[in-house]
């Protein structure tokens, strides 16, 4: 089943909501998981280089709920050259490890905030 910390991610999700794209600083980018159809929008705000803040809006299940709420929060203060550096499966380990471990039919969600975190940092690299 799932762990305590992705229940609360879930229900208590962190950071919902996007940032108003435009906005300076602001980059927004969507993700999708073609397989399971789960989507994810990931907006945040870089100021001197690193994460300032972030919002995130699913639409999919409890797990990628949880892990687009945990990514969030793992973004915070992030510098965007030390993100660009991780591999996906590192950025989908750091999420799995924010949500207190995914079961394997779960694991998808983490690399869908993995894939958002890839799409953020190429479009910072524009």
């Amino acid at each position: 089943m799932y762990s305590q910390r992705l229940l609360d991610h879930f229900q208590n999700p962190r950071n919902s909501g996007t940032l108003q794209p435009g906005g300076e600083g602001v980059v927004v980018v969507n993700a999708e998981n073609p397989a399971c159809g789960d989507r994810l929008r990931l907006s945040a705000r870089i100021h001197n280089g690193a994460v300032a803040e972030s919002r995130f809006q699913v639409q999919g299940c409890t797990a990628a709920i949880a892990c687009g709420s945990a990514l969030t929060v793992w973004l915070q203060g992030r510098e965007a050259a030390s993100l660009a550096r991780l591999s996906p499966a590192e950025l989908a380990q750091a999420i799995e490890h924010e949500v207190g471990g995914l079961g394997d039919a779960s694991r998808h969600a983490a690399a869908l905030s993995a894939e958002a975190v890839r799409l953020l940092c190429l479009r910072l690299g524009e």
